[in-house]
């Protein structure tokens, strides 16, 4: 992606089912779990770069014991300074008594059998260290301690944070993961005093009540009253203090989670891939988390899949199979790859079918796989094109013309190059167009000056900012005839509020695009039409307002936009010739069945979506630089 934009949280969940002893004869460590847990962690980490956590929770210890470890950071390479702070604990054990996994579990923090880690993109606000999960709600009874760690947004944060104040609450602060804590954590307490009071009369000490609430708490009981107004996308992991455990997922499956279940363990986590190679297992054996549902697994280790909430129209995130996560799921892989054969036949006709004059290459990293795909179908398609034309010469087939024909096929490239690994979306946007033109290299001597078109492919255009200030420019010494910028998503018109960061309408080049037109075009009389509109929905109940932001896009067809963008990615004074090609709406639901598509078309999967449109909007009429939701 040209246009770095923060986006998502990973979170593992992991239960060892034995004790530790276990993993020490049988795999050589009884940090079988840490390692296991660290592994998949590395493996998500381009869900989260700015923090990480890890918690555990020690099993059946006696009480005055610490149970519960956890460890957070926020610096640069979070992760490895989580796993730094963990294992140098044990730097100066007998190396004898780190085989010792009872001795371990009595004298070390992290030393548990339920584990839990989160890696962090911050999509509002500040990097602080609060904000890193797993977040913590103590308390002296096990069973009332709660962790947290999850990946979501809330859209009605401010509902929820009211409803915490009528239940009693007085939160620290109006954010959606204190309001996910202090709610769990509230039924959690009210599900504790409930059993307290059911089984109090049965048993002689509150020692003994205590040990049967540990055995009897409803977990989907505490999660159905938890979220029952949550309106967003969400995966929450959480982690009881006595070893109960659980993960959920929102009723629309927005949020990606699987798990996988054996003898030995249990785990879950945001993405395939991660769970596939740390346990080295084959793709069919695990399993996606059904979207409403909650995995709760108890304290004794046996499991269960609990429908939490009532399951709405499946519409997972389609960025993720886009951009986000990794393309080594074997789906994904597939997918993307589809998306850059989707792009083959639009291409070809902008270049005229021209192979000899046109070089193919893409801008790195992450749409490598779309033009994997694209390279399929263009070497399919030039196949094609030599067997219609040697059937077409017919008797004048000879050795000179057939040689002609066989030397067409697509002239594939790498052209621009990432040389070191530089997180430029850190620097502030004034500095960072300068930072990227040296993070790429370009590979010169292979475009023909001012004869070729060069084509490169991304994967997706978000603000068009890199593109202008850096990407062009810096493609252009290759002093092509013509540029042409082919994106394997559509174009991207509306804000997300389900955990990418992607919420302000200025930011987007093609609703700026839309702008343009519209004004341009003597029509800015639908723009104030559409604002009066945006504020009297504002003013209905959230389930019956409707995203009327739409209604700016339908006044010009979507490749006048695509035009229009070009126009506005173009640097001042580029000479050279330049065009935006988008994947279409319809060839990306036909590569993707069923994913939420409301990024391209503003059709949200719930009634927070439409309001986050319209306000967002609203927000940028006023020249409101606050965040939607």
């Amino acid at each position: 992606m040209s246009d770095i934009i923060k986006h998502e949280c990973g979170v593992v969940l992991l239960r060892l089912r034995k004790p530790l002893s276990f993993y020490q004869e049988k795999y050589g460590s009884a940090f079988y779990g840490l390692n296991k847990l660290q592994q998949m962690m590395q493996k998500l980490v381009n869900r989260g770069q700015d923090g990480a956590g890890v918690a555990t929770i020690k099993l059946d210890t006696e009480a005055g014991k610490r149970y519960i470890s956890r460890h957070r950071s926020n610096e640069e390479q979070s992760l490895k300074k989580v796993y730094e702070y963990i294992f140098n604990r044990f730097e100066d054990v007998d190396p004898a008594l780190l085989n010792d996994p009872e001795w371990l579990k009595e004298n070390h923090a992290f030393m548990g059998e339920v584990l839990m880690g989160h890696l962090r993109y911050g999509t509002h606000g500040e990097n602080h260290i609060e904000n890193c999960h797993p977040v913590f709600r103590r308390n002296n009874w096990q069973s009332k301690s709660l962790l947290v760690a999850g990946n979501f947004n809330l859209t009605n944060v401010d509902e929820m944070f009211d409803r915490l104040v009528e239940l009693g609450q007085h939160p620290k602060e109006k954010s959606d993961t204190v309001t996910v804590l202090e709610r769990i954590g509230h039924f959690l307490e009210e599900e504790w005093h409930r059993l307290y009071e059911y089984y109090k009369p049965e048993f002689e000490t509150r020692q003994e009540v205590t040990q049967k609430i540990i055995q009897e708490i409803d977990l989907a009981r505490v999660l159905r009253q938890s979220v029952r107004r949550f309106d967003g996308g969400y995966v929450m992991g959480g982690m009881v203090g006595h070893g109960d455990a659980f993960i959920l997922r929102d009723p629309n499956g927005i949020r990606p989670a699987y798990y996988y279940v054996d003898d030995e363990i249990i785990v879950a986590a945001s993405e395939r891939p991660a769970i596939q190679i740390a346990f080295d297992l084959h793709v069919d054996k695990i399993k996606e988390l059904p979207r409403a549902n909650a995995l709760i697994i108890k304290k004794d280790g046996s499991y269960k899949l609990e429908e939490i909430q009532e399951p709405q129209q499946s519409t997972p995130c389609s960025f993720e199979r886009i951009y986000f996560s990794r393309a080594n799921d074997r789906d994904i892989y597939k997918e993307r790859q589809e998306l850059g054969i989707r792009l083959v036949k639009p291409v070809l006709e902008s270049v005229k079918y021209n192979f000899n004059k046109t070089v193919f290459s893409y801008i790195p990293n992450s749409s490598e796989v779309a033009f994997l795909g694209l390279v399929k179908g263009l070497e399919k398609e030039a196949k094609r094109i030599k067997k219609e034309r040697i059937l077409a010469l017919g008797e004048k087939l000879n050795k000179e013309n057939l040689s002609k024909i066989m030397r067409i096929q697509p002239r594939v490239e790498k052209m621009v190059d990432k040389h070191i690994k530089q997180r430029t979306f850190i620097t502030a946007d004034a500095n960072r167009d300068k930072l990227v033109s040296h993070v790429y290299d370009i590979t010169y001597g292979v475009v023909r000056n001012y004869k070729d078109t060069l084509v490169l492919v991304d994967d997706s255009i978000v603000r068009g900012t890199t593109l202008k200030a850096s990407i062009i420019k810096l493609i252009s010494r290759l002093k092509p005839k013509k540029i042409i910028i082919l994106s394997s998503a559509p174009q991207i018109r509306f804000p997300d509020c389900y955990g990418i960061d992607m919420s302000k309408m200025k930011d987007f080049v093609a609703f700026n695009a839309i702008i343009q037109l519209l004004k341009e075009n003597g029509k800015q009389g639908l723009i104030d039409s559409v604002y009066e509109k945006a504020k009297l929905e504002l003013t209905k109940p959230k389930h019956e307002i409707q995203n009327v932001v739409k209604e700016l896009y339908e006044a010009f067809p979507y490749e006048e936009v695509s035009a229009k963008i070009c126009e506005i990615v173009k640097p001042d004074g580029l000479e050279i010739e330049l065009e935006v090609i988008y994947q279409t709406v319809e060839d990306l639901n036909a590569t993707c069945p069923g994913y939420g598509d409301w990024y391209f078309t503003g059709n949200y999967p719930t009634h927070g979506g439409n309001k986050v449109a319209n306000q967002a909007f609203v927000n940028y009429i006023e020249n409101n630089h606050e965040r939607a939701y």
